[in-house]
């Protein structure tokens, strides 16, 4: 079985910006009726690659126009967020939305981004963890007291706590099978991207260690990759919104590398064209009968459980999206649960 999700940047397509925040709560709506398990969106700052540069405030906006489906951002980046500022927004959004809210942190996958919020990047990893643990502390007790060497509190009195207990589920982008000895004990679902055979490590690192924890393989939680995916009625029709819609998003998420001169470091993940990208595998456009066979490899190759479908991006029409997202809905996720 696998449960599919979107995963979306939320990246400029050129229109002007309140019709596309209105366009993508109206895909959202879309994403949910059409049996999607929940949507993830990015945070990224100062590139067109994200314009929802405060995750929280887009969903609670999502949380008025949906009523089922989880939402959340993946991810979080901790080092850019006052950590128990970020937890307030956490309970207030866990509680608005009856419970949905998932919860994705990181350091931040683009440390380009923290230098234009003043943010030294070297200092970004020790930020991360020293700001999840005050998060995970603030989850778990009445009054936070806390001395680290980046954030300092004294008497914060907790007043809000989320909905779901202890907290919402939490995401965490893995970036090896190492990254799976912090996260399986403590039941974090994560997502990788790029090449197959590090989500088919990450994979089974993540089931050997659950049950070496003793932990119920039922209970499992979400190991996910995701994809760049277009449906259409013909692997024609699909490959030609594909090629027309990726090099703007291509553009987006490079935008400051090439704005600093400086090497684009996910290169060989996201290769400048989709057919190129269909090549390695990290993505396809096809009828439903193609992007099936596709999900299906990808399944037996990775051993994910979860597939986190990126399948709104550059300038892509809303007409194409969710024609995509209502053909992946109807005759490609039912074959799969």
């Amino acid at each position: 079985m696998l449960n599919f999700a979107i995963f979306d940047h939320l990246d400029s397509d050129g229109n002007p910006l309140g019709r596309f925040f209105e366009n993508r709560l109206r895909l959202l709506e879309l994403i949910e009726q059409s049996g999607f398990h929940s949507y993830h969106l990015a945070e990224h700052h100062s590139t067109p690659l994200g314009m929802a540069a405060s995750p929280s405030v887009f969903l609670a906006a999502a949380i008025q126009r949906t009523s089922k489906i989880k939402i959340g951002p993946l991810v979080y980046v901790l080092p850019l967020h006052h950590p128990l500022r970020l937890y307030e927004e956490i309970c207030m959004l866990d509680n608005l939305s009856g419970g949905r809210l998932t919860v994705g942190v990181g350091r931040g996958g683009a440390l380009i981004e923290h230098q234009r919020l003043g943010v030294d990047p070297k200092m970004a990893p020790a930020m991360y963890h020293e700001a999840f643990n005050i998060l995970m502390h603030a989850f778990e007790v009445d009054v936070v007291d806390f001395e680290g060497h980046f954030y300092n509190y004294k008497d914060y009195v907790v007043q809000m706590k989320p909905l779901q207990r202890p907290h919402p589920p939490i995401w965490y982008g893995a970036p090896n099978a190492e990254a799976v000895t912090w996260a399986a004990p403590r039941g974090i679902n994560v997502v990788s991207l790029g090449p197959g055979a590090r989500a088919r490590a990450i994979s089974e690192r993540y089931r050997e260690e659950w049950q070496r924890l003793g932990r119920d393989g039922k209970a499992l939680p979400s190991i996910g990759i995701t994809r760049h995916i277009v449906v259409a009625d013909s692997d024609d029709e699909a490959q030609a919104i594909a090629n027309a819609a990726y090099p703007r998003w291509h553009d987006a998420i490079d935008y400051l590398w090439r704005r600093s001169n400086a090497d684009f470091v996910l290169k060989e993940i996201y290769p400048r064209d989709f057919a190129a990208l269909e090549r390695i595998g990290h993505g396809v456009a096809g009828s439903p009968v193609t992007v099936r066979e596709y999900l299906a490899g990808l399944h037996a190759e990775t051993g994910v459980n979860t597939v986190l479908c990126q399948m709104v991006f550059g300038d892509m029409s809303f007409e194409a999206a969710a024609r995509s997202i209502r053909l992946f809905g109807r005759e490609v996720m039912p074959a799969f649960s």
